[in-house]
């Protein structure tokens, strides 16, 4: 009879890839209302800047929840903490699905946060208890694919969902996916006991003693909040600037989503290689394309061509600021990963406000902006780092 551990390993690509849907699953949650920011601003009867919200709320409490739920969590059986967490997030969806106001919406985008920053921060460190070591490489490149791949096809696939069934559809779906990722969690993965834990003091230590995690984290501040203060109105965007028809903006984005696919995997096979030059040509290229965007008026073609560049250089970010974080701290990537969920998510939730309030207040076309500007405050970090630190 094979040892419980080499029993547990054989099965592991199953139980990477359960562990895959399940962050592909979450992360859709917290970034569906890009797509559906319009439909349901006007059914709820609030400004599309309040609307935002929704993005803003699950996102501060992701970034809340990442650290505190690794650390205090830290005794519980990983996969049964990953499957409550996914359970979650589908009753959150639920609870969106029928909402009769946006104050219920926003209590269950709160849940939402819960689910994605813990899932996020403790799956991150699994690959290597599910599969055989020289292929941990490659199977913690998968699951945190499921970030990347949902960042840029889990939106438009719910956007389109969304305006075939209506925006309650679209929460309703999602709820569905996750049931899905929970059944795949129950089943395939083993049972995964705690090991080494982590404490509240491990992590400003790792800010105070590692350089490499600290521009690593600003990076990350710099182009999340950036990116998700232009992306969160993208669909007011392709209508107002590029004069783009509301019924086309679905099958748009979905070509935003495979442009960022294919940025994920060009990316993801670069960044071995050459990971400071490949984060400061994924900056630069957003900053042009933001910019490009805000001073095009020639009308949808070159609107259509900007997003897929956008998309394109935003697929690639996920992978590169991962790999960044897990280089410079390679003897504590729990805690360097729960640092960089948290930044990564506080970041959505700032971008998503800083992008309503610059929408509502200045103009639409104003969040390109302010993408454009951090992503060069981006480049000018990289630049000036010392090239020992990645």
């Amino acid at each position: 009879m094979l040892p419980i551990q080499l029993q547990e390993k054989s099965k592991g690509w199953p139980a990477v890839l359960a562990v895959t849907l399940g962050i592909f699953s979450l992360m859709t949650s917290e970034l569906l209302p890009v797509g559906l920011l319009t439909p349901v601003s006007e059914a709820l009867g609030v400004s599309t800047g309040t609307a935002g919200l929704m993005v803003t709320v699950p996102g501060l409490i992701a970034g809340l929840s990442a650290p505190l739920l690794t650390v205090r969590a830290a005794a519980l059986d990983r996969r049964l903490m990953l499957a409550g967490l996914v359970a979650l997030m589908a009753v959150a969806n639920l609870v969106c699905a029928v909402a009769p106001g946006f104050a219920i919406v926003l209590a269950a985008r709160i849940a939402i946060g819960v689910s994605v920053g813990g899932f996020w921060a403790i799956a991150g460190g699994l690959a290597a208890r599910l599969v055989p070591p020289q292929q941990a490489g490659a199977a913690t490149a998968v699951i945190f694919g499921g970030v990347s791949t949902a960042s840029v096809l889990g939106v438009p696939a719910g956007t389109l969902i969304g305006e075939a069934a209506g925006w309650r559809g679209g929460f309703a779906t999602v709820a569905g996916l996750g049931l899905v990722a929970l059944a795949g969690l129950l089943l395939l993965v083993p049972r995964l006991p705690a090991q080494k834990t982590i404490g509240f003091a491990d992590l400003p230590a790792l800010l105070r003693t590692n350089p490499g995690v600290r521009i690593g984290l600003i990076i990350t501040v710099l182009l999340i909040t950036g990116h998700f203060a232009a992306y969160t109105f993208v669909r007011p965007l392709l209508h107002d600037l590029a004069g783009l028809d509301d019924s086309l903006i679905s099958a748009l984005l979905m070509t935003y989503g495979l442009a960022g696919i294919a940025g994920n995997f060009v990316a993801g096979h670069q960044v071995s290689k050459r990971l400071r030059g490949t984060l400061l040509l994924i900056s630069a290229t957003l900053a042009a394309a933001t910019a490009l965007f805000a001073l095009t008026v020639a009308g949808p073609l070159m609107g259509i061509i900007l997003l897929v560049v956008w998309g394109l250089a935003y697929g690639g970010v996920s992978v590169t600021l991962q790999t960044w974080m897990l280089r410079a701290a390679p003897d504590m990537t729990e805690s360097a990963s729960s640092l960089f969920v948290a930044a990564f998510n506080l970041s959505i939730a700032f971008g998503a406000l800083v992008g309503g309030l610059t929408a509502d207040g200045i103009a639409t076309a104003g969040v390109l902006w302010v993408a454009c500007g951090l992503a060069l405050a981006a480049i000018l970090t990289v630049a000036v780092r010392d090239k020992q630190t990645a």
